[in-house]
């Protein structure tokens, strides 16, 4: 029995960052001993310009360069733990969030297909790579910074003082940048996510571009959306130009001004000259920390935008509660007064569909165009949320499966066929560990053994993104083998005959009766009446409601006369959803 998990849509991106909390601790203390390290230049200066200079002592030289060079080889070492210990963070905080982020994405777009959830896993790696970058070390760096301004007032409150006030003036500049840029550069992410989806239905659909010459059409359609982006860039960029120009001028000025103030106390004998070259260098590494972070700030925006949309991707999302284990379902389905609705829409498609489908049994779901067959397919397998309505499997509610535990015992051929980059063998496996024996044994089962045979490599020709080095037939039925994997219990098949050849059909029959011996429970949706003589049941459908449902022999009788119609009779693709829309009317 599992226990369902205490963990919430919101707790995982907390979650990684508690996990690495430790190793954050680590990376600050190590920061102290850092920045402590930090005035063995102008503790060095200062002694070479007070002392050295002045007594002409080369013994004294010698001892202080040897002091500071050993001080400087461990102010390396920690730097380079220091490094290392944010990169293991990194690798602790993608280990807890990229497997619940990629199965959140998985959710997200059955429930919203048009969200676009794909890139929070790039999020992940922008997130992951500020945690191990130099912005971070900055943040690391911040909580130090009094010290050097203690050590600058020591010198002479002047320079505390001017330390205090160019830090002020550059961390303003650093917020207005943010504030002025903000919505320039969120307008052009948009307009960028909606460029790349023009440019990625262009590639995917390169074929049907060139042939009904659409090219200039889609380009026009990306081009638009492009140009928005360089026009709020630039005028992002030109806001940020003047502001970091400001910020530049501020930090030389300051630079400049320090020397100069230095060099008047030390004519009135209010410092040393040592002090003077000191002052410049502690004043530099005090507002080190905050010139870093004018320097990564389009980076820290950019990992803030990131970490917001994986905030809304799982609280959207959610998180897939664990649930006990259930026994292998029979493959008894009882749906009752079902309403589905496409992800993302509120208008159902289906509605109020009840009907039940005993272990073993053979239903052809047929109808018009747009009856809401494939939406009932999707539905029964889970990949579009039930609104209302019961789904039951064996029994149980839909909702008290483990989803990837009844996949299992679930085949689906959908009606667009998409096969994944790898062998045919993984694919017909379903990329678990391959059984060679069933594999064969269930593509012998689905009638595409021998055309395995053919390919160049057998079962171990890859068949690359999308599987288009197969014909739309071969792909199909190397789908139907992978459906059958396993010996699932519910089978469902939308339209799988529509890219097959007569031997193909013929083959997909012979499976379908196998399947029914073994006491699998199928759903076939199709259009053609041929495949319809090996089913037990029909269901006709039209507008998303049961027009008909019953035995094979009575459902011809009504929609087709009073014989029934002989497999190898050809008819038109619509004419069984016509008929049984004019006689239920």
């Amino acid at each position: 029995m599992k226990i369902r998990s205490a963990a919430t849509g919101s707790s995982i991106l907390k979650n990684g960052i508690k996990a690495t909390k430790p190793v954050f601790v680590t990376a600050i203390v190590f920061s102290f001993f850092i920045n402590l390290l930090m005035f063995v230049s102008p503790i060095y200066m200062l002694q070479v310009y007070d002392r050295v200079l002045s007594s002409r002592n080369e013994t004294t030289l010698v001892g202080i360069t040897i002091i500071a060079t050993f001080a400087l080889v461990v102010y390396a070492i920690l730097e380079m733990l220091r490094s290392r210990i944010l990169v293991r963070a990194g690798i602790l905080f993608d280990q807890e969030i990229a497997n619940p982020v990629f199965s959140a994405v998985h959710r997200g777009n059955l429930r919203n297909p048009e969200g676009g959830y794909g890139i929070a896993l790039r999020d992940v790696d922008a997130v992951r790579e500020f945690l191990t970058g130099s912005g971070l070390l900055a943040f690391c760096d911040a909580p130090w910074t009094p010290i050097f301004l203690l050590a600058c007032f020591i010198l002479h409150p002047w320079f505390g003082w001017m330390a205090i006030a160019g830090g002020l003036i550059i961390f303003a500049l650093t917020l207005l940048n943010d504030v002025a840029t903000k919505r320039e550069l969120a307008a052009a992410g948009q307009a960028a996510n909606a460029a790349g989806q023009y440019a990625q239905a262009a590639i995917r659909n390169s074929e049907v571009l060139q042939a009904m010459g659409m090219l200039g059409a889609l380009r026009g359609l990306w081009g638009h959306r492009h140009a928005e982006v360089l026009a709020f860039q630039a005028l992002a960029s030109d806001r940020a130009g003047l502001i970091v120009a400001t910020t530049k001028f501020t930090r030389m000025f300051l630079q400049t001004m320090i020397l100069g103030v230095g060099a008047y106390l030390a004519l009135h004998r209010e410092i040393s000259p040592g002090s003077m070259i000191a002052a410049s260098i502690i004043i530099g590494r005090a507002l080190a920390p905050i010139e870093l972070l004018v320097a990564n700030w389009k980076g820290f925006t950019a990992v803030r935008a990131s970490y917001g949309r994986l905030q809304k991707l799982i609280e959207f999302a959610g998180i897939e509660p664990e649930r006990m284990n259930l026994p292998r379902p029979a493959g008894q389905i009882d749906v009752e007064n079902l309403f589905v609705s496409a992800p993302g829409k509120s208008n159902p498609i289906i509605r109020g569909v009840s009907f039940r489908l005993m272990p073993g049994t053979v239903v052809g779901v047929v109808g018009p165009s747009a009856a809401g067959k494939s939406s009932l397919a999707r539905a029964v397998t889970g990949v579009w949320p039930i609104g209302s309505g019961a789904l039951r499997i064996d029994g149980s509610d839909l909702s008290h499966w483990d989803p990837q535990a009844l996949g299992r015992h679930i085949g689906y051929l959908p009606q667009d066929v998409e096969l994944f980059a790898g062998s045919v063998a993984q694919n017909i496996a379903r990329f678990e560990a391959i059984d060679d024996a069933a594999v064969i044994a269930v593509a012998q089962k689905a009638g595409c053994h021998e055309l395995i045979q053919g390919l160049a490599e057998g079962y171990n020709t890859q068949i690359g993104i999308g599987g288009h080095a197969l014909s739309g037939g071969q792909r199909q039925r190397i789908a139907l083998a992978r459906a059958m994997y396993g010996h699932p219990s519910f089978i469902v098949l939308d339209e799988p005959n529509a890219s097959l050849d007569i031997a193909g059909e013929e083959a997909l029959m012979q499976a379908v009766q196998e399947l029914k011996q073994m006491g699998t429970t199928i759903m076939i949706v199709t259009h053609k009446v041929n495949i319809l003589s090996t089913v037990d049941t029909v269901l006709v459908m039209n507008q998303g409601t049961i027009q008909a449902y019953g035995p094979r022999e009575q459902i011809f009788g009504q929609v087709v006369g009073p014989r029934a119609v002989p497999a190898s009779v050809p008819v038109q693709p619509d004419r069984i959803g016509g008929e049984a829309q004019r006689a239920a009317g």
